[in-house]
C-alpha cells in the first residue's frame, strides 16, 4: 500500500513558478514509476510528466515539455513537479500517483495509487 500527499499548490501570477511535492509513505516507493496529472474542471485528467523507479527517465507532453520538470528523491519518498513560465491554461488541480511497475505511462488507468489533489491557479 501506498498512500501519498501532494502539497505546493497555490495562487500565482502567469509567466511565475511553483514546485509542487508528493510525498509517499510505503517502502516501496523507490520501486515504482510515477506521474503527475492535472484536471480543470469539465476536462478529463492530463498526463504532464512521468518519471522510472530510478529517476534517470522522464518524459513530457508538449504542452508541458521545457516548462515542467518531474524528479525525485527516493531516499526521502518524495517526488516534485517544478514549473516554470505558467500560464493560464495550466490552472488546474494537480495529483501525483504511482504505477505498480517499473516504467511510467501516460495513461491515469495504468496508475495504482493517487494523492488527493492540490489547486494551481494562474491568473493573467
Amino acid at each position: 500500500q501506498v498512500q501519498l500527499v501532494e502539497s505546493g499548490g497555490g495562487l500565482v501570477q502567469a509567466g511565475g513558478s511553483l514546485r509542487l511535492s508528493c510525498a509517499a509513505s510505503g517502502r516501496t516507493f523507490s520501486s515504482y514509476a510515477m506521474g503527475w496529472f492535472r484536471q480543470a474542471p469539465g476536462k478529463e485528467r492530463e498526463f504532464v510528466a512521468g518519471i522510472n523507479y530510478s529517476g534517470d527517465t522522464t518524459y513530457y507532453p508538449d504542452s508541458v515539455k521545457g516548462r515542467f520538470t518531474i524528479s525525485r528523491a527516493n531516499a526521502k519518498n518524495t517526488a516534485y513537479l517544478q514549473m516554470n513560465s505558467l500560464k493560464p491554461e495550466d490552472t488546474a488541480v494537480y495529483y501525483c500517483a504511482v504505477r505498480g511497475v517499473r516504467y511510467y505511462s501516460t495513461l491515469p488507468d495504468d496508475y495504482r495509487y493517487w494523492g488527493q489533489g492540490t489547486q494551481v491557479t494562474v491568473s493573467s
